[in-house]
């Protein structure tokens, strides 16, 4: 059931060529320029060099484009005609930025993997190894893991007794899941995020010192869930903690015990939710933004950077600020303190004056 280590090695470095008539072709774009110019790499205009693709959609940064080294540049329509470098072929696309999103996974570097099972792996009684599995060197798999097909456990990663891993999962390098999680299929879990551990829940004994709570709920990540680098996502007490399928979930935000996320949702980095907590599919979660426990963000909601959300709020709605209100009525508000601010002046000039025997200025 277990093969010996740095079997079917496979991978590149995705480095390879591709000239301005292919880019041209792949994007529907117009060419203007050598066709035979070629590029190995992507980058800013300000930073990018002979070989490599950049872009304008922006007139901000049209002087950049100006003194540019990039051998093509993917160009809006309006600045097609622009001066540059006569060394660049240009390629008139009407949304350069979503061509080269298009165009990014030719230059990604993909990452060299072993199929098999590292020598220096420790592996629990009754484990389930797919086929074409990776567990690299090091990596700590507990007793009774079911780990499917073409799943790739990194370096030093722990995952708990109990757990099961969906096919094609990615665990990475020092991430720790901890016993009777559940991953879906394609989920990533990326390095020093910790999944499945016991929630902060504790409750007063009669001499005063805290009784830890025992967590008997399950974790359960669905398909195509990311979790970022340094990221936990607490098992629930008497309920599960979901995250609902398709969610990307930023570095180092925090899901406390009982949560259930939805489908499809994003929340930006250092996010922190509270236990209990409801969230429908489709929100967005600002970084910073912070979510008291028991309420219920409706889908579609957005809720902006350093929110703190102390209520429920409804769906396809936009809240902001602290205490979280309507984003329009936040700014209002914010407006008005600042017009406030603005005639508190002359009174606080005339209040000097009247003190001092002055007059007050106009």
């Amino acid at each position: 059931m277990i093969d010996g280590a740095r079997l079917n090695q496979h991978g590149g470095d995705g480095q390879s060529p591709i000239t301005a008539a292919d880019i041209a072709a792949e994007t529907g774009g117009r060419l203007i320029g050598p066709p035979d110019v070629y590029v190995r790499g992507v980058a800013p205009l300000d930073r990018a060099g002979v070989d490599e693709l950049s872009f304008l959609a922006s007139a901000r940064y049209v002087p950049w484009f100006a003194r540019t080294g990039a051998s093509v540049v993917l160009i809006a329509p309006q600045f097609a005609d622009l001066p540059g470098p006569e060394a660049c072929t240009r390629i008139v696309v009407d949304k350069p930025t979503d061509a080269l999103v298009g165009l990014l996974a030719r230059f990604h570097r993909r990452e060299a993997r072993a199929t098999g099972v590292h020598e220096s792996a420790v592996i629990g009684s009754n484990v389930t190894v797919g086929a074409d599995v990776t567990i690299e060197p090091f990596a700590v798999i507990g007793d009774g893991v079911e780990i499917g097909d073409r799943a790739w456990i990194g370096a030093h990663a722990t995952v708990g007794r109990g757990t099961r891993v969906g096919a094609d999962a990615r665990v990475h390098a020092g991430a720790t899941i901890y016993q009777y999680v559940e991953l879906g299929e394609r989920v990533v879990v990326h390095s020093g995020a910790r999944v499945g551990r016991e929630g902060f829940g504790f409750v007063p004994r009669a001499d005063g010192a805290p009784r830890r709570i025992p967590h008997v709920g399950r974790c359960v990540l669905e398909d195509d869930v990311e979790i970022g680098a340094n990221t936990c996502v607490d098992r629930g007490s008497v309920d599960d903690t979901i995250i609902g399928a398709g969610t990307k979930i930023d570095n180092l935000c925090h899901i406390a015990h009982n949560v259930r996320v939805g489908r499809g949702c994003f929340f930006a980095a250092q996010v922190g939710i509270a236990g209990s907590t409801r969230i429908g599919d489709g929100v967005q979660l600002g970084g910073q933004a912070g979510i008291n426990g028991h309420i219920t963000i409706g889908s579609r909601a957005i809720v902006t950077g350093q929110t703190g959300v102390i209520g429920d709020v409804p769906a396809a709605e936009m809240w902001s600020g602290y205490p979280a209100r309507p984003h329009r009525e936040q700014m209002r508000s914010t407006a008005a303190l600042s017009r406030l601010a603005r005639m508190m002046r002359p009174i606080e000039q005339l209040l000097r004056g009247d003190g001092s025997g002055g007059s007050a200025a106009p």
